[in-house]
């Protein structure tokens, strides 16, 4: 796939990181998270953000058109013990899919996809991961993706 005429990708960079949390932030609304939660995690999110992007465990790309960001998503690389599923300690789970909802219906989460796909291929990871909101789960599915039998805890704050 090409992107659409006037389009441009690019990597993101550390300065981009109050950009990709505000997609982020609008990413989680969307989804119908409640406000005051994305509110209060949009800064220890940030922080951890450029965290990340500063020391290359997170890498980011963003689709322009002209000087404004119009879609982006990301990839959080993580070691972990290789498993029967997967010889290579080096994870992806992909996050912060995005697309302005003025730009959506052109296919530009599955061509953000397919990108972060084609650098987890080349860095040699075997197992990639990602939560998917209904909006966006026929994406995944069209690429391969499918549901695990993943659980989840949540612990309250002590």
């Amino acid at each position: 796939m090409i992107l659409p005429d006037g389009l441009t990708l690019r990597p993101a960079t550390l300065a981009d990181a109050e950009l990709i949390q505000a997609q982020r932030d609008a990413m989680f609304t969307d989804m119908g998270s409640d406000v005051a939660r994305v509110r209060a995690s949009s800064a220890p999110s940030l922080e951890w953000l450029r965290g990340a992007l500063a020391n290359d465990t997170y890498s980011g790309i963003l689709i322009e058109r002209g000087e404004q960001v119009v879609a982006g998503a990301g990839v959080s690389w993580q070691m972990l013990p290789p498993s029967p599923r997967t010889v290579t300690p080096l994870r992806a789970y992909i996050q912060n899919v995005y697309v302005a909802p003025e730009q959506r219906g052109q296919g530009l989460a599955r061509y953000l996809m397919q990108v972060l796909l084609a650098e987890c291929r080349a860095r040699g990871v075997e197992q990639v991961s990602l939560h998917a909101s209904d909006a966006g789960k026929p994406t995944y599915i069209k690429l391969g993706f499918v549901s695990t039998n993943e659980m989840r805890l949540t612990l309250e704050p002590s």
